[in-house]
């Protein structure tokens, strides 16, 4: 006898809800949905969950960054499956907005158009960028399947925190009618030590743990994730990177260091 194993959107809205996703708030998901699966409707039955968990008043946020650097950007057609099969779903969907940026992310709610409004390219996750945004409107961030390495909200602290590594990026964009190349230095690494968020959060009561579908989930505050990392960069600015010699993405972002600039 074969058993359909599927978790329903009824399942998947007690999960949420259980986890601790606020109705009418502001929420960035970061999945992977090969994790979460399977589910009833696919990404599209999670997103509804999440939306229904959520409520009218509130606004889901997803990353919908570029997979390719080197053509123009383009948010009308552009695919982002880098980032995964529920965000590529999310920003296709009927009334979902997408910032115009090849770091792009989408937004469907009452605060969709404030957190999707232009950011600059060369601060991909910046105060300015919409995790900022969510940062600064008190939101909520939703780890599915994924750890705190797929947290951009972090480099947002990193931003605040004015750290001086980058690594060589470059993103091509449309401007005055033809594509431009932009060459910038970007507060990058592996990202791997974002898993000491883990801890720090943890110890002070400040991360949720649960299952949504078959995956872990993680569920803090944007700004509570922010605090951590921020006492702790302003402590060491190097306390993400992996001791020299021992990371060449590490290594890569010490070397493109710029002078030292003030954080907030």
């Amino acid at each position: 006898m074969q058993y359909d194993l599927r978790v329903t959107t009824s399942q998947l809205t007690r999960q949420l809800d259980t986890l601790g996703v606020e109705a009418g708030g502001v929420l960035l998901v970061h999945a992977a949905f090969s994790k979460i699966a399977p589910v009833e409707g696919g990404p599209r039955g999670l997103i509804e969950a999440l939306l229904a968990t959520l409520g009218e008043r509130g606004t889901l946020v997803m990353p919908s960054m570029a997979d390719d650097d080197d053509t123009p950007f383009d948010r009308r057609s552009m695919p982002c499956r880098a980032v995964g099969a529920l965000a590529d779903c999310f920003w296709r969907m009927p009334g979902v907005l997408r910032s115009d940026s090849p770091h792009a992310f989408a937004a469907f709610g009452p605060q969709a158009a404030c957190i999707t409004l232009p950011h600059p390219v060369d601060v991909p996750h910046g105060l300015y960028s919409p995790p900022g945004r969510v940062y600064e409107l008190n939101g909520q961030v939703l780890l599915l399947g994924v750890g705190h390495d797929a947290d951009t909200t972090i480099h947002v602290a990193e931003d605040i925190a004015g750290v001086r590594y980058r690594q060589p990026k470059h993103a091509t964009v449309m401007e005055d009618g033809g594509p431009k190349r932009y060459e910038y230095g970007e507060t990058d690494h592996c990202c791997e030590n974002f898993r000491l968020l883990d801890c720090w959060l943890e110890a002070e009561g400040r991360q949720r743990r649960g299952r949504v579908g078959n995956a872990e989930a993680r569920l803090a505050r944007s700004h509570d994730i922010v605090s951590a990392a921020l006492e702790r960069l302003r402590r060491n600015e190097a306390v993400f990177l992996h001791e020299r010699g021992s990371c060449g993405e590490c290594d890569a972002a010490r070397a493109g260091a710029v002078p030292w600039r003030k954080g907030g």
